[in-house]
């Protein structure tokens, strides 16, 4: 009998271990999916307006983390695809997907000309266009497609592929203005 004590008060332990630490888990990465108008909160991030402990956007979702470790997310638009593009001339990060609040870029507050054409020589985008304060351009372009990106500075260079399929990156640092 004292054997079978121990194993339940044991197993008892175990359990509200286990049960303590999910409820933990839980709390700290609960989500709360929510609509809002996604364009104006990724702008308000990337000018500085906003602040959180991470502000991740992938290619179809938006998710924030709050300074107490709330998450909330927020659905992309399904016919456009949100990539942040950070050129460069001396320094630059690996990245893969953007963090709003943390990824910054070499060249802040710069005017660009950016052009993009699809698979067929179609204009996507031809414009100058200002980097945000963390030296990233914000483009919402179409899904499902691939592109090519030409971005000239002070008579400087850069041309990239890229592609806007889902779980394509949304954060490119690897345009080297020559």
């Amino acid at each position: 009998m004292k054997k079978l004590m121990i194993g339940v008060t044991g197993f008892a332990v175990i359990a509200l271990g286990a049960f303590w630490y999910t409820s933990y888990q839980d709390k700290e990465t609960a989500s709360t999916v929510v609509s809002g108008d996604i364009k104006q909160i990724v702008q308000d991030f990337s000018l500085g307006k906003s602040s959180a402990k991470s502000a991740s956007i992938t290619s179809s979702e938006l998710k924030v983390v709050s300074q107490d470790s709330k998450a909330t997310v927020y659905d992309l638009p399904k016919d456009e695809f949100f990539v942040s593009i950070a050129p460069f001339v001396n320094e630059t990060h690996p990245c893969a997907i953007h963090n709003l609040a943390t990824c910054r870029g070499e060249m802040a507050n710069e005017d660009f000309k950016v052009y993009i054409e699809d698979g067929d020589g179609k204009v996507v985008l031809d414009q100058t266009m200002k980097s945000q304060p963390n030296g990233f351009i914000d483009l919402w372009i179409p899904r499902d497609q691939n592109l090519k990106v030409k971005i000239t500075h002070d008579g400087k260079t850069a041309e990239s592929e890229i592609s806007t399929f889902e779980d394509d990156n949304t954060c490119i640092t690897t345009m080297q203005l020559i």
